[in-house]
């Protein structure tokens, strides 16, 4: 990031009539990105502006001028990466949070801001971005995270001896459970969630994070030469000059950490040295990068006049500025994808959303839906498929007008239903909405379109358990008696004659949304592909919760007859089995990930080993036995 604010403060200093797209181009980024770094540069006073009309001249100040002198010497010289493999996704995490507190009777990571402990808090930053596999090293009163039961499927390492080491011997404990390059995070720190999302990014594989002087009295200053870690220490009196400080929050290459932890086993006398030191040790012989990020909002806490320091003056600070970013964030995806200026952006509203971020845009005067995928659906989701399935169901008049669609990223943008409400339980065992659903089901199940992929319920039960076993997820009691069963339908459901047709595969009714009197659209076709038409039957009378007799109705209704044949209602009710179970097991991988959904799973699986018993069920396993 530093680098593109060296590039963007070079530009502006060469020409102050540069738009935001040319200095994108300059700078090699996105429109938003220098948004984005403008926005943080303004922040900092670091540049100002004036503007004439709708256009706008940017100024480097004093204070910008003096940055971009300090930062041209140690970016001309070049130095060899450690490392030859690329930038890899980082999955893992390490939080430290084995030290004692005397100001506090639990570990400091437990202590709550506005109500969320900061452990809670970073768990979710690192969560949403796409870290899920964490492992936590405790050592005082670690007896008191088991009263957090959120917490319980992440891995815990016990440090003993934490009374008489420093942090490092915490680390070196993370030994066995640590896979590749990781994320380190200590658990007194509060900080801006953008600084995860930057650190992640950087293009060293080795680097620590720093920022300006705080102040707290117990700094850690950092001296960085020729672009890399040169010194570290609390010790003002050791430094030629002062280039920020160290945060607590790192990224440590596998093959760096394991050499911190061997000279630490092997060689070190002192049990009382922290991770830093030794992290210091090892930049004499090898690159330790670092990423400065200027004006960041974080504190620590470790006593009780720290935690009433960031309770008061620098947790509010952070909320408006996270709350600003994040908007400017979600600006960005619509200036990228619609090549629009900031002003033409004017309201932006959250939307709701299981599993993606949905909000409710203003662009122009015109109002559009912008969806951000959520959290791990890119291992779940092909978005290629849903793009051409979405564009299909648009064309059938079935979903809104697609604006925008990114197969790389998911972000799509699309016209905002008029008058919409979402459809509940509640309102579809209503008569004339059966009506309406059923229609809107006949006309996608007999479309003569060709979906660009087959939803094959046996196939996806393999893709989700193989990702529950990769997240270590923990299937519910009575999971294998299940899955036994359902192997055994599986081989009467293939056998049956069944025409595949266009279908959406996730038709419950909250993805069913009532346009004024007469219309009703299909949204979110991420499952969408050839499949039996019973699916969607048989997913909508579930989540619609309908008795007996409502599903009889809405059966009668969707064929337009009154006797519905004895296969058709077999594999109805096949395909409430086949859902519950993969569906269960969609929930499992997804709490694997970190999100909560209650007793949503559980449920899900007492219905289909409900199902299992039904009538229909036992005949078609007592034939298959004979």
């Amino acid at each position: 990031m530093e680098q593109h604010l060296f590039q963007l403060l070079e530009a502006i200093n060469k020409n102050a009539n540069l738009n935001q797209k040319t200095m994108a181009e300059i700078c090699g980024i996105s429109i938003g990105k220098v948004n984005y770094l403008i926005h943080d540069l303004m922040s900092g006073n670091y540049i100002y502006n004036e503007k004439t009309g709708r256009n706008i001249r940017y100024y480097l100040t004093q204070q910008g001028i003096d940055f971009l002198h300090s930062g041209i010497e140690a970016y001309q010289v070049k130095k060899v990466n450690i490392h030859q493999e690329p930038l890899t996704k980082i999955k893992q995490a390490v939080i430290l949070a084995a030290g004692t507190r005397k100001d506090f009777q639990k570990p400091a990571g437990l202590m709550e801001i506005n109500g969320v402990s900061l452990l809670k808090r970073n768990l979710e930053i690192l969560q949403e971005n796409g870290i899920n596999d964490i492992v936590i090293v405790t050592g005082y009163k670690r007896e008191v995270f088991e009263a957090y039961p959120e917490f319980s499927h992440y891995t815990f390492i016990d440090n003993p001896k934490y009374k008489w080491t420093g942090s490092m011997d915490s680390l070196a404990r993370a030994k066995d459970a640590i896979e590749g390059d990781f994320l380190l995070v200590e658990d007194d720190i509060l900080i801006e969630e953008r600084s995860i999302k930057e650190l992640l990014n950087h293009p060293q594989r080795d680097c620590v994070l720093i920022t300006n002087e705080s102040g707290s009295g117990d700094e850690a200053y950092v001296e960085i030469k020729n672009g890399y870690l040169h010194k570290i220490s609390k010790d003002k009196h050791q430094f030629n000059r002062i280039d920020g400080e160290m945060i607590g929050i790192s990224k440590l290459s596998f093959e760096v950490y394991s050499k911190m932890v061997k000279e630490y086993q092997e060689n070190n006398k002192n049990p009382l040295i922290h991770y830093e030191y030794l992290l210091l040790d090892l930049s004499r012989q090898f690159n330790i990068g670092y990423l400065k990020m200027h004006n960041l909002v974080w504190g620590e806490i470790d006593s009780q006049q720290h935690y009433e320091t960031v309770t008061n003056k620098v947790y509010p600070v952070l909320k408006r500025k996270e709350a600003e970013f994040r908007e400017i964030f979600i600006k960005s995806h619509l200036m990228d994808a619609l090549d629009l200026a900031y002003e033409d952006i004017e309201e932006i509203q959250p939307f709701g959303g299981m599993t993606n971020k949905n909000f409710k845009v203003t662009i122009k005067g015109n109002e559009y839906v912008l969806r951000i995928p959520g959290n791990g659906t890119e291992s779940m989701i092909n978005r290629r498929d849903e793009k051409i399935n979405a564009a299909i169901a648009s064309e059938l008049g079935l979903d809104a007008e697609l604006i925008y669609f990114n197969e790389e990223t998911g972000v799509k943008i699309a016209e905002l239903i008029q008058d919409a409400e979402t459809l509940t339980p509640q309102m579809a065992k209503r008569h004339e909405i059966m009506k309406m659903v059923t229609s809107i089901f006949r006309t996608l199940h007999h479309s003569d379109f060709q979906m660009a992929n087959r939803f094959d319920v046996f196939e996806k039960i393999d893709e989700y358990e193989k990702l529950m076993v990769e997240g270590n997820g923990k299937p519910y009691e009575q999971y294998q008696e299940a899955r036994e069963q359902v192997m055994v339908l599986k081989q009467i459901y293939q056998r049956m004659n069944i025409r595949l047709t266009p279908s959406h595969n996730d038709a419950l009714p909250q993805n069913i949304v009532k346009s004024g009197e007469n219309k009703l659209y299909l949204i979110d076709w991420e499952y969408g592909g050839m499949n039996d038409p019973m699916w969607d039957v048989a997913w909508h009378c579930m989540e619609s919760d309908f008795s007996p007799e409502e599903e009889e109705l809405f059966l009668t209704l969707y064929f337009e007859q009154d006797e519905v044949p004895l296969e058709i209602l077999q594999r109805v009710i096949m395909n409430k089995i086949f859902q519950d179970f993969l569906w269960t097991i969609w929930t499992i991988v997804k709490e694997a990930k970190g999100d909560n959904y209650g007793t949503y799973g559980p449920d899900l699986l007492n219905r289909c080993l409900k199902n299992l018993k039904h009538d229909l069920i036992r005949e078609m396993l007592y034939e298959l036995k004979k």
